[in-house]
């Protein structure tokens, strides 16, 4: 597999903008996990951490999940790796735990977002809450958030997998 990250047009429209640069970051964490064994997508970083690419891409599920069906289109959808007992689930892996699975997952979350995301305007309002403020969200501020969720996120991704075996990129 290899992925390719293209930027947006620098003078696209809006929306394209946004959902360009959503999917450049979600590309660039497929890209910082490309080419490693399960094994190394499970290591930690340091401990006590339990941070590792596959945490953070099974993580993004969640987020993904959060955001686009329960917050935006209001589905009812549970999680995926967590629990209310194990809050940070999708970060605690074990051997039996697959970058298949992950990847699989991950990617049908995006897809449903996508989806999600196609029935909305910019300014339309969320039909779900927040489930912890009750607040609702514009899809803008939905999609400037996830962009902000992966780039940080990504910058956790460029440090594990110069620690697995150096490489380095942007």
């Amino acid at each position: 597999m290899t992925t390719e990250r293209r930027e947006p047009a620098t003078t696209a429209d809006e929306r394209t903008m946004l959902d360009g640069w959503l999917d450049y970051h979600r590309q660039t964490l497929a890209w910082k996990c490309e080419g490693l064994t399960d094994e190394q997508l499970r290591t930690a970083s340091v401990e006590p951490s339990t941070l590792s690419l596959m945490g953070l891409v099974r993580h993004m599920a969640e987020v993904e999940r959060s955001w686009y069906r329960r917050v935006l289109a209001d589905e009812d959808a549970g999680p995926i790796y967590y629990s209310d007992e194990d809050p940070d689930g999708e970060f605690r892996l074990t051997e039996a735990d697959t970058w298949a699975e992950a990847y699989a997952t991950w990617q049908a979350e995006i897809e449903a977002a996508r989806r999600n995301a196609a029935r909305f305007a910019l300014d339309d309002t969320s039909k779900g809450r927040h489930r912890r403020t009750g607040e609702r969200f514009n899809l803008r501020w939905i999609h400037t958030h996830m962009i902000e969720e992966y780039a940080r996120h990504n910058g956790h991704a460029d440090l594990l997998r110069e620690r697995i075996d150096g490489a380095t990129g942007d």
